[in-house]
């Protein structure tokens, strides 16, 4: 996946965009992303539905992929069926 290309999910609402790529296979919910949807939409496969957040960032240690949410979704992001982790905010320095 090329940084900056967008990757949209076949099972659920979700989309994303590469903030990082990677040499790697994204999913959601349990099936590969697409870059166009043709209308039909399979199930989500168990274990694969915590869902997306709009805003956040996802990314896999192993390969270094990040992505950003751009449209939540009930599907959960993965790449060999290993999920991806939210990023969590930075803290900001105190300015005392």
């Amino acid at each position: 996946m090329k940084t900056g290309s967008r990757a949209l999910s076949a099972v659920c609402d979700t989309e994303v965009v590469v903030i990082k790529g990677a040499d790697v296979p994204l999913a959601c919910g349990g099936s590969p992303m697409v870059t166009t949807r043709d209308g039909v939409q399979g199930a989500i496969q168990a274990g694969h539905d915590g869902g997306t957040v709009l805003g956040k960032r996802y990314t896999h240690e192993g390969s270094g992929l990040q992505v950003l949410c751009v449209k939540p979704g009930a599907g959960s992001l993965s790449v060999n069926g290993e999920r991806l982790i939210e990023l969590a905010a930075k803290q900001l320095p105190s300015s005392d």
